[in-house]
């Protein structure tokens, strides 16, 4: 199973439209901010010593910072532009970035094979994916921690989307890091909530330790407030 075209494209163009920069991306906050706060739930149960692939990297805040912390860091985006960005905000090259289709299997495969087994961690991919894809992006995390891999899945909750309504309900519309993702078709927190697990334990994965979190975004209400958005998240490997 693949994208649509009209979903790249509209990755493409959100992209293309996003300046340089830390922070200009709605959900291109610091790194500190996430991965930081996610690494330490993910450290008990993953092997530092193989890759971590970063699914859906965007600029590649996050990935250079997990480059610190294992072997190995590869970003992997399905646009272009996005991959093109994070290479430009690498100046140290201490991370990798490739495109990736994450949906298409045989891509999934190909890089898994170029890897061996690796850690994962996807940050708010699944709940923006075309339905039709979302099983396809589940089977290629566990394609790609094979055997010894761990993953770490942090996506939004349904809740999310009153909290984004809200924001966007303002006395000038939304503000304009949201106005971008709803100008370019995008539509954040559309999976339902017991959905995601169950795309993981339906291949085979066990949810070895899950919560609830904000995801902090880079956005502001028009009262100065920060618009963060409930998350759910889970570390996923395979028994034995």
């Amino acid at each position: 199973m693949s994208v649509s075209t009209a979903y790249c494209e509209a990755w493409e163009g959100f992209w293309r439209d996003t300046p340089e920069g830390p922070g200009a991306a709605i959900f291109d906050c610091d790194a500190e901010l996430a991965a930081g706060t996610h690494l330490p739930l993910l450290q008990p149960f993953a092997d530092a010593t193989l890759p971590i692939v970063d699914i859906g990297c965007g600029t590649g805040t996050q990935t250079r910072y997990l480059a610190a912390h294992f072997n190995r860091a590869v970003g992997v985006d399905l646009s272009q532009e996005a991959v093109a960005h994070a290479r430009r905000a690498d100046a140290g090259k201490v991370a990798e970035f490739r495109q990736l289709n994450a949906a298409d299997p045989a891509a999934v495969d190909e890089l898994h094979n170029n890897l061996g087994d690796a850690n994962v961690y996807m940050r708010a991919v699944v709940h923006q994916s075309e339905p039709s894809a979302r099983p396809a992006i589940a089977a290629a995390v566990a394609t790609l921690i094979g055997s010894r891999g761990r993953a770490f899945v942090v996506e939004l909750l349904s809740r999310s989307k009153s909290v984004l309504a809200q924001a966007a309900q303002g006395p000038s519309g939304p503000p304009p890091k949201l106005a971008s993702i709803f100008d370019h078709g995008l539509t954040p927190a559309e999976a339902d909530d017991a959905l995601i697990p169950e795309l993981f334990r339906s291949l085979g994965l066990t949810v070895l330790a899950s919560g609830e979190t904000d995801l902090v975004m880079t956005e502001h209400r028009a009262d100065g407030s920060r618009i963060d958005l409930p998350a759910q998240w889970m570390v996923l490997g395979r028994d034995g």
